[in-house]
């Protein structure tokens, strides 16, 4: 049955294609992967560089942590506030230091961990307004934020390179 282009009801004999474990092994694989990214970036840099217009990779990391804690939260609860509450949709400022940055990314990689048993599996199928704009399935929601973090660290690819600084591979998530 389906109710509108966004939202089909799947039968319940549907086969899994991933796990939730699964799914969340992959999430935080890029996690990791962004964290190096985070580890190895200039720190003057961190806060200054910019290419084109874009924000800085502390902005851009800002925009990654302030989506992921309210995110994985409203997505496991219900309960999305914490993201936007100031109406402006505009994002943290940074920590002064990476290595306080550091903190807040790792302090929210075990947040997503503690939250993601609460997710009961029918959850994922169910629509919502994911922080009171964006009407989707919850599995749509979550790979979104996949998607975000992904897209922001390719900017910082293109930072660092132009910073004569070498990425850590791409493909490696361990």
């Amino acid at each position: 049955m389906e109710n509108s282009s966004m939202n089909t009801v799947l039968p319940k004999t549907t086969t899994v294609v991933i796990t939730p474990e699964a799914l969340l092994e992959h999430w935080q694989g890029h996690r990791r992967l962004t964290k190096r990214m985070l580890e190895i970036f200039p720190e003057n840099e961190f806060y200054t560089f910019s290419i084109g217009g874009m924000r800085t990779y502390a902005q851009l990391t800002m925009e990654m942590t302030d989506l992921a804690l309210p995110g994985i939260k409203g997505i496991a609860t219900g309960d999305w506030s914490g993201y936007g509450d100031s109406g402006d949709n505009t994002h943290s400022t940074a920590p002064k230091t990476k290595k306080e940055v550091l903190e807040k990314w790792d302090f929210i990689t075990d947040q997503i961990n503690a939250y993601w048993p609460q997710i009961a599996p029918e959850r994922y199928q169910e629509v919502e307004k994911a922080f009171g704009q964006f009407e989707a399935p919850i599995y749509g929601t979550l790979l979104y934020l996949i998607d975000n973090e992904i897209h922001h660290r390719a900017q910082g690819y293109v930072y660092l390179r132009a910073l004569g600084t070498e990425p850590p591979a791409f493909w490696d998530r361990s």
